[in-house]
């Protein structure tokens, strides 16, 4: 009797462990989940399907540049959700043949529309090299083709490391490190 009361006690005990381990696991995504929205789904999903990009790359790379405030505008002119440079945005949506003003470009579907048109872009330049796209949204073609022409960086991307930016190295860590999370959270 004494030893299946013993076993009774230790199977309890072990099962409340068990679910109080399980619960601090789903807490613990509940709250990861906070800190990684998936914010703005109609146009994420629409433009990334549109232009063939893995969605949870375009909300790290949103979370990255603006974490999700549309009305961001940074000291360098960059604006909205994705941080787009004005000069590059206005160019893009010219290409595009899209008639917008520096106002329209805060608008969450046409500055995802226009951020993706300009990643797609980058990505073509790199031959779907993530890493180098990412690179070059953030410090620019001409950083990147340089860096790649001295030797900085290599053009297969392999050594991002090297990115002599510490801003931008710090970069392309975070979104790669925040695509990776988007993945494990969300599906993938």
């Amino acid at each position: 009797m004494k030893r299946l009361i013993k076993f009774l006690i230790i199977l309890i005990l072990l099962l409340l462990i068990y679910f109080v381990l399980f619960k601090v696991v789903e807490i613990d995504k509940r709250i990861m989940k906070l800190m990684y929205p998936l914010k703005y789904t109609e146009y994420v999903e629409k433009y990334a399907k549109k232009y063939d990009i893995d969605p949870y790359m375009v909300y790290a790379i949103i979370k990255a540049e603006s974490n999700f405030d549309e009305n961001a505008k940074s000291a360098t002119d960059a604006i909205g959700l994705m941080q787009i440079m004005e000069e590059t945005a206005l160019e893009t949506a010219n290409k595009m043949d899209l008639d917008v003003s520096v106002d329209d470009l805060f608008k969450p579907d046409i500055n995802i529309n226009i951020g993706l048109n300009y990643f797609t872009y980058l990505l073509d330049k790199y031959e779907d090299n993530y890493g180098l796209a990412i690179v070059a949204y953030n410090a620019g073609m001409g950083n990147v083709d340089s860096w790649i022409k001295q030797g900085t960086i290599k053009e297969d991307g392999s050594d991002l490391e090297n990115v002599p930016f510490k801003e931008t190295n710090n970069y392309v860590r975070k979104i790669l490190r925040d695509y990776e999370i988007y993945k494990d959270l969300y599906g993938i």
